[in-house]
């Protein structure tokens, strides 16, 4: 019989339903809520990438954790139960802690890959754009997201490397979701038959300069319909400026859908701006940190009580991991727009046909 006593959350006024907080207003068995940060140097040396999930309707908690040095990345993962305390957020070796929420929270993870990292927010938290695909009729994607950047302090340890992290050398961003999303396990039946994916080019890229915070966000579908776009450049003291329609020009490595250089077109009216990319380092989400198509591990999967797995990727040979060009990549990037220079991710996933690239199907690559 399911223990239905109420749980330590529910003390607080912060209810949406007339459900204890344990509960999830949906029976849908992808509801989730989670969360992602990006910790890097301006130089491409590392790229920290780590994440928590819970999964209230699958009874799941899982945490990941990756650092890309050079071509090696260190990954570290756990899963368990999910328990009553949705205020701890900790899974085996990895454990955030909001030390003062929307502007300081403490990382943490003490394993072959370690490290003690205290975010701090540069800038209010921004909504991103209501996130909602169907297949079909029916709906199998419906996010609430809010995205920001800021500077982190700490140690990084790993592989008999260790980096000393300092808010004026590194820059960390972050986003929350929650809602309904896709985990593995589920047959899509007839309406995954009828209507398959045949292309999808996404681009989700939060910049950190010293004055301002710029996030711009694109998806496209095979022939080019934009189903969600926004860019919006914020400035403490000053309204919000929204940038109207981004128009991208990827340069990606020939052979490949792997992106070297990006220039965005920025769409406003007063001053049209060019926001310039250049990778740093690349880390795909695939390998290692859980995100489909990953072939060895993916969020809100059951492992069992206290599972935990370390290991290490070589990303030297990008023929070693043929799904990983089937996701989406996180880029740590030097960007400069109207003269400024800032940093932040360039997270893109082409894959399917694309007419405005050029792309023609799923094996179709840059000249």
């Amino acid at each position: 019989m399911a223990d239905d006593r109420p749980v330590p959350l529910d003390e607080y006024p912060v209810h949406q339903v007339p459900l204890s907080m344990k509960h999830v207003a949906t029976g849908d068995r992808n509801a989730y809520d989670r969360c992602i940060f990006h910790v890097f140097d301006h130089q491409g040396r590392a790229l920290l990438i780590l994440g928590l999930g819970v999964y209230p309707n699958l009874g799941v908690i899982d945490a990941y954790a990756t650092l890309r040095t050079g071509d090696v990345l260190h990954a570290v993962r756990a899963s368990d139960a999910l328990g009553d305390d949705r205020m701890r957020l900790a899974v085996g070796p990895l454990r955030i802690e909001v030390e003062e929420p929307l502007r300081r929270l403490r990382l943490t993870c003490d394993d072959s890959l370690s490290y003690d990292l205290t975010w701090t927010a540069g800038f209010p938290a921004l909504w991103e754009p209501h996130h909602v695909q169907r297949r079909g009729d029916r709906l199998t994607l419906e996010g609430r997201r809010f995205v920001q950047a800021g500077g982190v302090e700490g140690v990084v340890r790993a592989g008999g490397e260790e980096f000393r992290v300092t808010a004026a050398e590194w820059t960390g961003t972050r986003d929350r979701s929650w809602g309904v999303r896709p985990v593995p396990g589920e047959d899509g039946g007839r309406l995954a038959q009828d209507h398959a994916t045949e292309g999808f080019h996404w681009i989700w890229c939060p910049v950190r300069f010293e004055d301002r915070f710029l996030m711009v966000i694109t998806q496209e579908d095979a022939d080019g319909y934009r189903s969600l776009n926004d860019a919006t450049l914020v400035r403490p003291g000053h309204r919000d400026r929204q940038l109207g329609w981004p128009q991208s020009e990827i340069t990606y490595r020939s052979g490949t859908r792997h992106p070297e250089r990006a220039l965005i077109h920025l769409g406003d009216p007063r001053k049209p701006l060019e926001l310039e990319a250049e990778i740093l380092t690349s880390s795909p989400l695939a390998v290692g940190a859980g995100y489909p198509p990953a072939d060895d591990w993916q969020h809100g999967t059951w492992r069992g009580p206290g599972w935990t797995d370390s290991r290490t990727y070589d990303l030297s040979d990008p023929s070693a991991y043929p799904l990983a060009a089937y996701g989406v990549t996180d880029h740590a990037a030097r960007f400069r727009l109207d003269g400024k220079v800032g940093y932040g991710i360039f997270e893109h996933g082409s894959f399917g046909r694309h007419d405005p690239s050029g792309f023609t199907g799923f094996d179709s690559v840059a000249p």
